[in-house]
């Protein structure tokens, strides 16, 4: 019992569980439930319908789509209590939290740690209210895994730099706002010689062209800048603080490529709830296939065993501060389930799983294929599998380079 001295916690979030539902009931679109935050991804699209734009604004007013994000800068400042009350009560009306995207997982965790109170100001509340999209400038031709190696320079001319070079693999740079990069300030030194600053999409001499994958979509670009003026106030940190910047910043998209974010809402319905609509069932409502089943059975035990772990893991990380290398383990067994899962969806709808247009598939058959497609670049961008691999070996067991 909560005496004087002990406030009644309990009932304190109940009060607050009860102001979401009130939230949710005054403020989302009937028309939305069960559909997911297209605006948030990397491949458009980038319109809006009305019942979106009202439910953006809405939660961005509240700050919960980025809930325990400081409220001065206008997250929700919330509690981790609440934030899981948020997220509970939106799942319960089918619900999506229509603010996301790179500056959400990526970007904005990073400027919070690194940035200038100023550059916190003016970028982190449009990346709160959904009004922005940003971009990353990573990788080159030359600097994939070995990303240090990038070229792209950045000329001190006084009150601003001149940036010259080429960027790939840039995720939705057609459509983004703003780049968030890593550029070589000093070419003496491989690793200090790289800054962090931001760029904007539409400044003259940025040039953008999508790249078309395997899966038909291009949420890729090739990215040049050609004497590109960037300000100096667009510095994140100090000169050769960007390889230290640039590898926080991949923890964050580690962990929401994992299990431990993005993955783990793309899931959608049960393995076994979808091959029941495909094949046959005993007369227990059983699938008849044994051995499909046991592999349904087996992938959906590792899954949430995996989620369970994952979750687990990003709570301890928070607790101590932050992302940490654990992020490297995350996201490579996570992208790994995802992959298996994509595989056992083909296989569970047979020659309808193997669709890539016509009328006699649905569209969700013909998505299936070409999620299963773009799958395999999962374990491959925000470091390769063999990259994490490393970091595990180094940073997480200890083991030294013997070279």
């Amino acid at each position: 019992m909560a005496t004087q001295l002990e406030p009644d916690i309990h009932a304190d979030e109940e009060a607050f569980r009860t102001e979401v539902q009130q939230f949710l009931a005054a403020n989302f679109p009937a028309e939305l439930k069960g559909k997911a935050n297209a605006l948030a991804g990397v491949d458009g699209p980038t319109d809006e319908t009305p019942a979106q734009t009202r439910w953006r604004e809405a939660v961005g007013g509240r700050g919960w789509g980025t809930p325990t994000w400081p409220k001065e800068y206008g997250g929700g400042g919330l509690t981790k209590a609440q934030a899981k009350i948020v997220e509970q009560e939106f799942a319960k009306v089918g619900a999506y939290n229509p603010i996301g995207g790179m500056g959400v997982m990526m970007f904005g965790p990073t400027l919070l740690e690194y940035g200038s109170e100023k550059q916190k100001q003016e970028h982190i509340p449009p990346i709160c209210r959904g009004e922005i999209r940003w971009c990353q400038g990573y990788s080159e031709p030359n600097a994939g895994s070995d990303l240090a190696n990038l070229q792209t320079f950045a000329e001190d001319k006084g009150d601003h730099y001149i940036v010259n070079g080429q960027k790939t693999w840039t995720s939705g740079g057609q459509w983004a706002d703003k780049c968030f990069a890593i550029v070589r300030t000093d070419k003496s030194d491989k690793h200090r010689g790289i800054s962090f600053m931001l760029i904007d999409m539409d400044a003259p001499g940025v040039e953008v062209r999508p790249i078309t994958m395997i899966s038909g979509t291009s949420p890729f670009c090739e990215t040049f800048f050609s004497d590109v003026k960037v300000p100096k106030e667009n510095l994140v940190g100090e000169e050769g603080q960007g390889w230290t910047i640039g590898k926080r910043l991949l923890q964050h998209e580690r962990t929401n490529i994992s299990g431990g974010g993005r993955l783990a809402s793309m899931m959608g319905r049960s393995l076994g709830e979808i091959a029941k609509r495909y094949g046959k069932t005993d007369a227990d409502g059983e699938l008849a296939d044994k051995v499909l089943r046991d592999k349904i059975a087996d992938f959906e035990i590792r899954w949430n065993s995996f989620l369970l772990t994952a979750r687990r893991a990003v709570e301890e990380s928070k607790a101590q501060g932050g992302v940490s290398e654990i992020s490297s383990v995350l996201k490579k067994l996570g992208t790994k389930l995802s992959q298996e899962r994509s595989e056992l969806l083909i296989e569970i709808r047979g020659l309808q799983g193997l669709g890539w247009e016509g009328d006699e598939f649905t569209d969700g058959e013909l998505e299936a294929v070409r999620g299963w497609l773009f799958g395999k670049a999962t374990t491959i961008y925000g470091g390769s599998t063999e990259i994490q691999n490393n970091i595990i070996a180094k940073r997480v067991l200890g083991m030294l380079d013997h070279q």
